[in-house]
């Protein structure tokens, strides 16, 4: 079996979460326990659903606020394994995925959750959904897996990302090598435009033109891993990854070119705010923002150096930090 050219230890989900909990599937199985202080546990992933704001991350942790993430109310669902990400369609249908390939949906704006796909056994942890409209959502993780449903998640398809790959699983099947690896696959994100792309293990960069039907890999400008992707207006986009690495493309990642970070902690999301603005977050309390225009970037040191790993804009204009400190509100005016 290939080993992967970047291993988990690289990426800062599964280095995190390997080191805190090795989740087993009896662990899938169990009704999560409510813990004092959740919200200061580690956190890896947040979205907005209606008026009130949902936040995932270790011993299957959901926690909704419903004051813009001044207090936070624990909901149990069924599973401790890690989460890893979360995603809404509309205020009352959205998706978490994490550990054993689990997926949950809820139906009531984050208040009850079902499991509605878990495979403990293939030991492939999903790193990222986006839920498209409320009949069809993608969910990507470890080694490749791609996962599909078009029926609002009650049935799930995996299959290869590239064509390639799926030529390379039929040839394998007939050997009796069982199914080809892949990269890790860290983040899918939709443009404007329709096109999609995603974020991957080893410098790897695909965009699907047709809404994931084919996808092809983009030429990449760095051979270390991305953990996040934002597409701009038109056919901008920005990449961020590991060593402070990130990129801009005006041709949807045909070409790139580099911008300074001033940091070498990975970068790990990176979020278009309501002004025009972007937010890029990252390790040891590393936030970049730039103006509309997006041609400099200014880095802003948080002093709780906090690992970040996901961020949303909140009503007031504050940003919602999640990461190894938890949920915390964080003014970047006030840094100013």
């Amino acid at each position: 079996m290939r080993k992967p050219i970047v291993t988990f230890i690289d990426s800062f989900f599964i280095s995190t979460l390997f080191l805190l909990l090795n989740v087993s599937t009896a662990a899938a199985q169990q009704l999560s326990e409510i813990a004092p202080h959740a919200e200061r546990s580690l956190l890896l992933d947040s979205a907005v659903a209606g008026n009130g704001i949902i936040v995932v991350g270790e011993r299957g942790h959901v926690l909704k606020s419903s004051d813009q993430g001044r207090t936070w109310r624990q909901i149990v669902v069924p599973t401790r394994v890690m989460l890893t990400a979360v995603d809404f369609f509309d205020a009352m249908h959205g998706f978490v995925v994490g550990h054993d390939a689990v997926i949950l949906r809820t139906q009531d704006g984050g208040n009850s959750w079902q499991i509605v796909h878990q495979a403990a056994e293939e030991d492939r942890p999903l790193f990222d959904v986006i839920v498209h409209h409320r009949q069809k959502i993608t969910a990507v993780g470890a080694y490749g897996l791609y996962l599909q449903s078009e029926d609002a998640g009650s049935t799930w398809v995996a299959r290869p990302l590239m064509a390639s790959d799926r030529n390379q699983v039929a040839n394998d099947e007939q050997a009796g090598e069982g199914v080809a690896d892949d990269f890790h696959l860290n983040q899918i994100a939709v443009a404007d435009s329709g096109r999609w792309f995603i974020a991957a293990e080893a410098g790897n960069i695909y965009r699907s033109d047709d809404e994931g039907g084919e996808w092809v890999r983009l030429p990449s400008p760095y051979d270390g891993s991305f953990f996040g992707v934002l597409p701009l207006a038109a056919d901008q986009l920005l990449i961020v990854g590991m060593q402070g690495r990130m990129f801009y493309s005006a041709n949807a990642g045909e070409r790139w070119q580099p911008i300074t970070t001033g940091t070498a902690a990975t970068l790990t999301h990176a979020l278009r705010l309501r002004t025009g603005g972007v937010v890029v977050t990252g390790h040891s309390g590393s936030v970049l923002m730039a103006d509309r225009n997006q041609d400099r970037f200014e880095l802003i040191q948080l002093p709780q150096r906090m690992a970040i790993s996901s961020v949303i804009e909140l009503v007031d204009g504050n940003l919602l930090l999640v990461g190894t400190g938890g949920a915390v509100r964080w003014s970047p005016h006030a840094s100013q």
